[in-house]
């Protein structure tokens, strides 16, 4: 594959409304969760959020790390991630390209770094989180009882 191939399909990659981040919501929908989206928060609580905790920063009111699904009522974040993007340990997060080293290997370890900050950052303000990896989606009924087990019944309280 050439240079401008792959810069081509790389480029192809988004960050938002990937296609395993609309299986979980469709999944989660379903069961009767709501939620937000990429981690927007009421201005409310981002204002409240700041003042309690001024070292953390909330960039446009949205949470660290911008979760790809927000249970405001929970204070319990999701984030579905890509196991080669953020180097989950299966088959295809353990895989670093061979070639092109001195960019790889740092721009996926600052990945990992920046993960877990924003786990910190989150846990810092009183919220827990839940990685679902790419692919743990291949099992509808297993990831949503995991998702499930985290978040409690949907209807446990009202999410805004």
């Amino acid at each position: 594959m050439s240079a401008q191939q792959r810069s081509r399909l790389m480029s192809r990659i988004r960050g938002k409304n990937t296609g395993p981040e609309l299986f979980l919501r469709r999944l989660l929908h379903a069961a009767g969760y709501r939620y937000r989206l990429h981690g927007a928060l009421p201005s409310g609580i981002s204002q409240s959020l700041r003042q309690e905790h001024p070292q953390i920063r909330l960039r446009g009111g949205k949470l660290p790390g911008s979760p790809d699904l927000v249970f405001t009522a929970k204070r319990k974040a999701v984030f579905v991630d890509g196991c080669f993007w953020h180097g989950h340990d299966c088959p295809t997060g353990r895989h670093r390209p061979s070639s092109n080293t001195e960019y790889w290997n740092p721009k996926l370890d600052g990945n990992q770094a920046r993960d877990q900050r924003n786990r910190n950052d989150l846990l810092a303000l009183g919220w827990q989180s839940l990685t679902v990896w790419e692919c743990e989606l291949d099992s509808a009924e297993q990831v949503l009882g995991t998702v499930t087990e985290f978040l409690g019944p949907p209807n446990s309280t009202t999410n805004s």
